[in-house]
């Protein structure tokens, strides 16, 4: 799995839990849908996503550029 296939999985992952935690036991935890969401739009603005720094500190390689990987 490559850091941006991860990061999509671990956003996707924490909106959803953030959804099913604010339906059953407080409407708050909405709060990490938010916060989520902010930080994937900022995330495209910069370039800059914390938890692509951390997959990549724990070993997760980048994936190869669509471009260079087909011969044309």
């Amino acid at each position: 799995m490559s850091r941006q296939s991860a990061v999509h999985v671990l956003a996707g992952l924490l909106v959803l839990v953030s959804l099913a935690l604010a339906y059953w036991v407080n409407h708050w935890w909405l709060l990490l849908a938010v916060f989520v969401g902010a930080n994937l739009l900022q995330s495209g603005f910069t370039g800059f996503c914390p938890a692509e720094t951390i997959f990549a500190r724990l070993g997760l390689k980048d994936a190869p550029c669509a471009q260079t990987a087909r011969k044309t």
